[in-house]
């Protein structure tokens, strides 16, 4: 098989059409549309059906989407373990985390990493979802949970503390709770049921409280933690934040401190294959450094 025009198919089967893909490969729609054409007249069998709206993979199409992504991936992963073999801290280097550890804490601590190490270009990804390290959609992961692939090495980072915090003028205006059924004369925030989660129980708050997300339309939810404590910040509600978030906002206060959320634990990890990176490792201890300078 033709490997070129397996990258093509594989980046049509990416992008549902020939002309995303063409934009990718910066190839002319129709010339990505012969490439696939040619490479269907030499298996004999049609890869996609085409409709209005784009391209839909055919049964034999899907079979050779899953062996090329496993053939790609593999190649990006070897690619990934010769640029390791250079042994030198520079090049780039991916990493993933949730939006709210990403934008909050980490991204105001990258001047110092970019500033000791000018040559790894860093590209932050802030995603809720789950991206495939095996498959290099990302070198390394903060994740807020224990991977358990075993492909997978892991370092326990620190664990996060959560507490219910509103600002203090609106405690001031609706009155602090004194048990959680007062928490059923405020407004709740939290996230969306069906929204991609950062860690497990994140609607905490809404259980302690009793209320029913399909029916109590006094809650607030959105699928940004960040935004959320930006919400609380300015007077939207009560919501369950994490505390080294909370407590460096001299415009919130805590209620309700013996009832909080199970902690959640804070992992760092990369694939087996990428131990003897030397930007990875460079950055877990720029992680390790930092985390100990913070109260979580």
């Amino acid at each position: 098989m033709d490997w070129d025009k397996l990258r093509i198919f594989h980046a049509v089967a990416e992008a549902g059409s020939f002309t995303h893909a063409g934009d990718v490969l910066n190839l002319s729609q129709s010339a990505v549309s012969r490439q696939i054409s040619t490479l269907e007249d030499s298996l004999g069998v049609t890869l996609f059906h085409r409709h209005a709206r784009g391209l839909l993979l055919t049964e034999q199409g899907e079979i050779l989407q899953k062996a090329a992504k496993d053939i790609f991936g593999k190649l990006s992963m070897i690619e990934g373990q010769i640029s390791d073999s250079k042994q030198l801290p520079e090049g780039p280097l991916r990493i993933t985390t949730t939006e709210f550890i990403g934008s909050t804490w980490l991204a105001p601590r990258l001047k110092e990493l970019s500033d000791k190490h000018p040559n790894i270009q860093l590209t932050l990804l802030l995603d809720d979802r789950v991206l495939n390290l095996g498959m290099r959609e990302a070198d390394a992961a903060i994740r807020l949970y224990k991977p358990e692939q075993p492909d997978l090495i892991q370092r326990q980072l620190t664990t996060i503390h959560f507490h219910i915090y509103g600002a203090k003028d609106y405690l001031d205006k609706h009155g602090r709770p004194e048990t959680p059924q007062d928490l059923k004369n405020h407004t709740l925030l939290g996230y969306p049921e069906n929204a991609p989660a950062p860690f497990s129980d994140l609607n905490w708050l809404f259980r302690l409280a009793g209320t029913d997300p399909q029916e109590d339309y006094s809650l607030l939810m959105m699928n940004s933690m960040y935004a959320i404590h930006q919400a609380v910040e300015n007077g939207a509600g009560l919501a369950a934040l994490p505390d080294y978030l909370a407590q460096s906002n001299k415009t919130l206060e805590r209620v309700l401190p013996d009832h909080h959320p199970d902690a959640v634990d804070v992992y760092f990890v990369y694939p087996e294959e990428r131990r003897h990176s030397r930007r990875i490792a460079i950055f877990r201890d720029f992680l390790l450094e930092h985390v100990s300078k913070t109260n979580f």
